[in-house]
């Protein structure tokens, strides 16, 4: 029986990898290494590194803290390295127009019931509620795969990030 060894990536160390094609066109399959484009992103860029239809999937470098934002739909935060707190702020009024996709980032601090903070590690999810504003801070920098839906925050740098 052959045996494999699995090795989870970090910020500091990572292989990018490929993909094999094996009987297709290489122009329908694209790849990209969450890590690598962290490495080289400024904190709390948000970067597409997947995509189906309206939905990404962004690479966020952590690193100091973050702005507040909010979205008008629910999104989900996996904390691939590093350590993340995730402060969260029940809006006392809406703050993002329910037909708005994707993260707004908001001025200043946000006005309603603090809810609490999670200290999110690797492996982590967290639900970043409709409703409530969130926060990101990292003490060192980390790596957080956001879920959500494609919005003005989102930056595609698919040239850029994608194996060819």
């Amino acid at each position: 029986m052959t045996q494999h060894q699995t090795r989870f990536g970090s910020l500091e160390h990572f292989e990018k990898g490929g993909i094999q094609v094996i009987n297709d066109d290489p122009k329908n399959y694209v790849f990209s290494n969450v890590y690598e484009v962290a490495a080289k992103a400024e904190p709390y860029e948000k970067i597409a590194v997947g995509k189906n239809l309206k939905y990404v999937l962004e690479a966020i470098r952590a690193e100091g803290t973050s702005p507040w934002y909010a979205a008008s739909h629910d999104e989900a935060a996996i904390v691939m390295d590093g350590e993340v707190e995730i402060r969260l702020v029940k809006l006392e009024t809406q703050l993002v127009a329910d037909d708005h996709e994707g993260t707004t980032m908001l001025e200043g601090n946000p006005k309603g019931r603090r809810m609490g903070h999670i200290v999110a590690r690797r492996g982590h999810m967290a639900l970043l509620p409709k409703g409530a504003a969130y926060q990101f801070h990292a003490a060192k920098p980390g790596v957080i795969l956001l879920q959500t839906i494609q919005g003005d925050l989102t930056v595609e740098r698919w040239n850029d990030i994608c194996q060819k």
